[in-house]
Order: C-alpha cells, then sequence, then structure tokens
C-alpha cells in the first residue's frame, strides 16, 4: 500500500470545497464510481451529503461542519489549512470493504496527531471518501475544536508506517519500507515540460546519469568538472567565502533547460540524489583506487574488459559469502557496483546497458545517503570504473570482451539482489533485479558463454517491478541490520466511526 501525504506546507490548499466537488464529481476520465464517505470524525451516516430531487449532492452541511472550527480562529487560521493524503492499495490486493478502508483512515489519522484515537471531538475535523475500488482521499481541515494548536511532524514517515501497518493487518502485498534510497523524482510540472519538449525524460533524470557517469570516471574534483563539461552540462560550482578556490558544492544544468526569467534551471546535486552531494562524492575520491598515470597501448585495451570483469565476480562472491553473515560489510562493493555500471553504459553507448545502469542505482544506495566504509572489492570496482572511462573504446567493440563484462556484471547485479533480499529492502531486490535482466538482454548470450550456467532467478521476483516479497533471512544466520516494521496497531475503537 502506498500513501501520497503532502511535500509540504505549500502544497495544501485553501479551500476544501474544490477538493470535495471533485472527489464526488466522475473524475478526469470518468473513474470515479459510487463516492461516498467510509469514515470520519462523525459517523460516515451523519456526514455522508444528502440527495436532492435532481440526483445531485447538497454539499452544504458538509461544508459548513468542516469548515466551522478554522472560521472560528479568524485571522489567527492557517493560509492553506486543507490537508488531503491518499491511500492506495497494489491492483494485485484483495478488494478492501469500507470498514477495512475506515479502519485505516483512521490509523492515518492517529499516527498523524491529528485526531487521536478517544479525541475525535477535540481534534481537527476530517473525512475519508472512496470513489474507486483500491484507494481513498483523506481530507481534513487544519483546526483543532478545542481550540489549541494542531501539530504535524513528519508526518509522510506516519502515514508510511500506517501502510505497512495496514500491510500486515490485512495480507496485502508487501512493499518496502521508506529507507531514502529512492532518487528524487521529477515533479509533475517537469514532466509536462519535458513531454511538451519533445524530451524522452525530464532533464533531471538526463543530468543524474551524466553527474553519476562523471563522478563513475574521475578521480578529482578537476575532472569530474571537466567531464560533465564534455558531455555537454553546464556546471556551476560554488567556492567558498573564507577559502578562495576552495569548491564547497556545485550546480548543473542542461543547456536549453531555461525557467522563467529565461536562465538556467540549476540542479544542486543533492537534489538530484542524496548521494551525489558535493561531500558525498569528494568521499569518492579520498581513498585508493586512483587510475595510474601510465596510458594503455592499444593492444592492452581489450584486457581493461576482462579487468572489470574479474573485479565484478570478485565483488560478486564477497557480496554472496557476507549476505547471510554481515549484510553491513557487503554495502560498499554493492554501492561501488552503480560506477562500474554507468562507465560500462558510457563507454560501449549501450542503451540497454544504461537502462540496466538507471535501475541499478536505488539498489546501490545505503539507507539514509550513509557512506559504507570502503573495502577491496569496493575499490576494485571503482578502479574498474576509472579505468573503463579513460581508456575503453568509444566505439562499439566487435570483440566478445564487452559481452562478458555484461553477464559478469549481470551476476554481480543478482547478488546484490540477493543481498537486499536477506536485508529485506524489498525496492532496492527489485531494482537490482531490473538490472540484471536488462543487462542479460544487452548481451547477445548467456551463461555458457562463460563457461558456467546462468544463475537461476525466481519468476516471482523477475514478474513485477514491485517485487511482492522479501524473503526472509537465515534463521542460523545473524539478523541483518535493517529496521524493523512498526506492530500493526490495534483496529480503531467503536466511537471511531460514531459519536
Amino acid at each position: 500500500m502506498i500513501g501520497k501525504a503532502p511535500e509540504n506546507p505549500e502544497a495544501r490548499g485553501e479551500r476544501c470545497e474544490g477538493l470535495i466537488y471533485y472527489l464526488y464529481g466522475p473524475g478526469r476520465h470518468e473513474e470515479h464510481t459510487d463516492p461516498h464517505i467510509v469514515a470520519g470524525w462523525w459517523h460516515p451516516a451523519e456526514l455522508e451529503p444528502a440527495l436532492r430531487a435532481d440526483g445531485t449532492r447538497d454539499f452544504r452541511r458538509l461544508f459548513g461542519l468542516l469548515n466551522q472550527p478554522h472560521a472560528a480562529l479568524g485571522k489567527w487560521g492557517t493560509k492553506r489549512p486543507v490537508w488531503h493524503t491518499v491511500m492506495r492499495a497494489d491492483p494485485r490486493d484483495k478488494t478492501l470493504s469500507d470498514d477495512e478502508w475506515a479502519q485505516i483512515a483512521g490509523d492515518v489519522m492517529n499516527r498523524t496527531g491529528l485526531s487521536a484515537y478517544g479525541e475525535e471531538d477535540d481534534s481537527v475535523r476530517w473525512i475519508a471518501v472512496r470513489h474507486g475500488a483500491d484507494h481513498i482521499h483523506i481530507v481534513a481541515m487544519l483546526a483543532r475544536q478545542d481550540g489549541r494548536r494542531w501539530r504535524l511532524e513528519f508526518e509522510k514517515k506516519r502515514v508510511r508506517d500506517a501502510c505497512l501497518a495496514a500491510e500486515e493487518r490485512y495480507g496485502l502485498i508487501s512493499t518496502a519500507p521508506g529507507d531514502s534510497t529512492a532518487a528524487r523524482r521529477p515533479s509533475r510540472a517537469e514532466t509536462e515540460k519535458a513531454a511538451r519538449r519533445g524530451l524522452d525524460e525530464a532533464p533531471r533524470v538526463t543530468l543524474r546519469r551524466q553527474v553519476v557517469t562523471a563522478a563513475a570516471g574521475a578521480s578529482s574534483d578537476t575532472e569530474f568538472f571537466a567531464r560533465l563539461e564534455a558531455a555537454g552540462v553546464l556546471v556551476r560550482p560554488r567556492l567558498s567565502a573564507q577559502n578562495p578556490g576552495q569548491v564547497t558544492g556545485y550546480a548543473v544544468a542542461l543547456p536549453g533547460d531555461t525557467g522563467r526569467d529565461g536562465g538556467p534551471v540549476w540542479f544542486g546535486g543533492g537534489k538530484l540524489a542524496a548521494d551525489l552531494s558535493w561531500p558525498k562524492l569528494r568521499s569518492r575520491w579520498a581513498g585508493p583506487g586512483a587510475v595510474p598515470g601510465d596510458p594503455f597501448t592499444a593492444a592492452e585495451r581489450n584486457a581493461i574488459w576482462d579487468h572489470a570483469g574479474r573485479a565484478a565476480d570478485e565483488a560478486a562472491a564477497q557480496i554472496r559469502a557476507l549476505a547471510g553473515t554481515d549484510p553491513a560489510a557487503a554495502a560498499d562493493a554493492a554501492w561501488a557496483a552503480s560506477d562500474t555500471l554507468h562507465a560500462a553504459a558510457a563507454a560501449l553507448r549501450s542503451r540497454p546497458l544504461r537502462r540496466a545502469a538507471d535501475a541499478f542505482d536505488r539498489a546501490a544506495r545505503a539507507p539514509y545517503a550513509r557512506i559504507p566504509a570502503p573495502t577491496p572489492a569496493g575499490n576494485g570496482l571503482r578502479r574498474a570504473a576509472r579505468l573503463i572511462a579513460a581508456y575503453a573504446y568509444v566505439a562499439k567493440d566487435q570483440s566478445l570482451a564487452p559481452v562478458v563484462l555484461m553477464l559478469r556484471l549481470a551476476s554481480l547485479a543478482e547478488a546484490v539482489a540477493e543481498l537486499r533480499q536477506v536485508q529485506q529492502r524489498a525496492a532496492q531486490a527489485a531494482a537490482a533485479l531490473r538490472s540484471a535482466q536488462h543487462l542479460h538482454a544487452a548481451a547477445p548470450g548467456t551463461g555458457p558463454v562463460l563457461g558456467r550456467p546462468r544463475p537461476a532467478l525466481s519468476p516471482a521476483a523477475l514478474a513485477g517491478a514491485s517485487f511482492p516479497f522479501a524473503p526472509r533471512p537465515d534463521p542460523a544466520a545473524p539478523a541483518a541490520p535493517a529496521g524493523r516494521r512498526p506492530a500493526p496497531r490495534a483496529p480503531a475503537p467503536a466511537r471511531r466511526r460514531g459519536r
């Protein structure tokens, strides 16, 4: 189950009337069927808008009741009092009843603190509207009935906790707990702007790929900026005010991507992904693994592919060895694998390989933008990435070596998927498996090219991108350092749905 809470206070609404009219309307594509209230601060039967003789709804009483506490505050009321969230089940889940959706809505309001159990008559006024089989809309007015100040803290996390609790309570398809491993997605405005310009993807996505590729092939900040400029990316370093010449941050933009003022639309590294901020990037170049200065001859270039393949094999073996005993020790190798994938995709100019690298990004990151401690396997992968970026063929290579490398990288991605399964990080495991699929599709051969069979993948795991299961770790092995799900809260008391 997924819950979409407001991103920030500016995302809230000023009036609830337009939103409720929409929820009870036909929808943009006539998708709204049988809209009705399933839960609220009063019993739904008391809040449901009455039907007029002509079949239309009379919303006057509902609007008056919802707005009353906020209107009583007068000038002390908040400018944007309408809090709106959507709770949506997976299409493969069973159809939940109105009573079950009512309990989910009540749990959301309780966890966010907007309407705690037993305090319905003192808290904010809210309703939950259902106009489809798989989701509900929760609308709350941010004004308490007792006149006290309402509080919202970590609302996105609280809504996410309610989703996980509902999955366990009703046996729904399991989704991954929030761990901040996903990169920032383009906003709706960015996506629509890209479509108007005829672009295949939003500039944010293109820039993230360019930054990751440049970071993978660079061994210093100077080389990083040079690689970005060579790729046609606009770069704006931020210099220290106290130490002139010292870089403290950076921003990137695509030529032609302009804002309302006509200037470039800049993205800071941390706005692209948590591990692309300047301090995180510098940590890549502080350790060992830099490319030596001696150039390779043309005859030696082919050996780079074999070197990268052996580094991938060694990293995959280490990850599999540590998955059941010390998963945290394998984090650096999993993170460094992303560098090798992006460097290989840029060198070979392979679209399937680029898709594999993009898909693997989330699987590589440690939760909450942590930087793993360096390991020999991770440093080996980073060294291989820099070698590929510096010396590999820029044209399509006709030898077998790149094919062998793709298959070895596929095995590495599958090892990372096994690691994330043990850690019960379903979203990251799914990302790694998608990457392995793209890599096998990119290579015109299978496992026998390497003289070994292709590792078996679970058909259920490969079937869907949402990765609908998370295998439990071996009971004999130490517990993986993964966050525990919150215990499901007790169902709402009887008065939740009645006064």
